[in-house]
């Protein structure tokens, strides 16, 4: 099926403002209820997704304004799989992250009371006329394999092939249920190929284990995928890292590239902000000739306000149509504007500046 496609969108995660952060903080103090934090996110997000909507935005999200990390918050929702504190944390260029992580209890499995389905019933409620909503989830590649959160996986399961055939289908439920619910936009956010693209450079020792997973997260990612309703869009973001505007990966999409070309996404969000990400060359792998295939491209940078020139992006563009049609790119900033609560380090007005100026620069191209 063709899905609509917007030559201007957006990765998801939006600044905190202050009175929720506040509100966060109040709450982690215990000087606050549940009842009373969930009050103030949802009149944040009701402001919210009014201002997506008046910067021209089609899809709107509710910011991830009731999580405090991008990924960590979805993924121990699931059944099976719970938070804990692990020694160590993150390690950004210029930063490091909380030591929040998450671990395997059982096996993986749907959660029908997952609270992030609440969260998307909120956010319809609340949609200015004329825009769709626009869920955002991590992807389970996150789960097997990284950092050791799914060590513990041989408790639970025989082999290793049934642990991904339980995380492929939970995910499948996971997506029908927010489809039953209304959602026809659901995006899943992935820093593992970022992981991956120096592991399959520099690390010949570990090479066919790094291949390995390439070849394990696309079969999972496409059992996933497979069977879901026509009328339901589905795109994967992926991430170099973005914590208080550092970064933790970098390198060209050529050594994954290959295996992104197999994944059965209709939109891909692709890193191009500046060197780290290389060239558009991987650019008609990735594409692999897929007619209704769309890659957003990160030419604008979400790390900072300065805004890019508009000649400097139509060279970009006219770069990028050398490999992909016109037709099949859209304009995004490279990620969102707060993959954790802590945020990057511009301004709600700045932010708002930088999507206006992508929205009118879309414009300008695709009338």
């Amino acid at each position: 099926m063709t899905h609509t496609h917007y030559h201007f969108d957006h990765v998801g995660s939006f600044l905190r403002p202050q009175a929720l952060k506040e509100a966060r903080a109040a709450y982690n103090a215990g000087e606050i209820s549940l009842e009373k934090l969930k009050e103030v996110q949802q009149a944040e997000i009701k402001n919210l997704v009014k201002n997506e909507a008046a910067t021209g935005l089609a899809a709107v999200t509710d910011g991830e304004f009731n999580r405090s990390w991008w990924h960590l918050d979805f993924l121990w929702g699931l059944n099976g799989v719970e938070a804990y504190e692990q020694e160590d944390s993150y390690k950004f260029h210029g930063a490091k992250t909380r030591t929040t992580n998450i671990q395997l209890t059982g096996k993986v499995a749907f959660n029908p009371e997952h609270p992030f389905f609440a969260d998307f019933e909120f956010l319809k409620s609340v949609l200015p006329d004329g825009v769709e909503p626009k869920v955002t989830i991590p992807s389970p590649s996150l789960i097997p394999n990284r950092d050791g959160r799914s060590d513990r996986w041989p408790e639970f399961y025989g082999t290793w092939e049934e642990f991904l055939d339980d995380l492929a289908q939970a995910y499948h439920e996971t997506l029908l249920h927010f489809y039953e619910l209304g959602a026809r936009y659901i995006q899943l956010d992935d820093t593992t190929w970022a992981y991956l693209i120096a592991r399959l450079l520099d690390d010949p020792a570990n090479h066919e284990k790094y291949v390995k997973m390439s070849e394990d997260i696309v079969y999972v990612i496409n059992k996933l995928l497979k069977d879901l309703p026509e009328d339901l869009r589905v795109s994967t973001h992926i991430c170099r890292g973005n914590f208080k505007s550092t970064y933790l990966f970098e390198g060209s999409y050529e050594p994954v590239a290959k295996y992104l070309g197999q994944l059965n996404y209709d939109t891909f969000f692709l890193e191009y902000d500046d060197a780290r990400s290389g060239s558009f060359a991987p650019l008609p792998e990735i594409w692999n000739q897929r007619k209704n295939v769309l890659l957003v491209l990160g030419v604008f940078t979400s790390k900072h306000p300065e805004l890019e020139a508009i000649s400097d992006i139509q060279e970009r563009l006219d770069e990028a149509t050398k490999y992909v049609p016109l037709e099949n790119l859209a304009l995004s900033t490279q990620c969102g504007f707060a993959s954790t609560e802590e945020g990057n380090d511009l301004t709600e007005e700045e932010q708002w500046a930088k999507l206006s100026h992508i929205k009118a620069i879309a414009d300008k191209i695709w009338d």
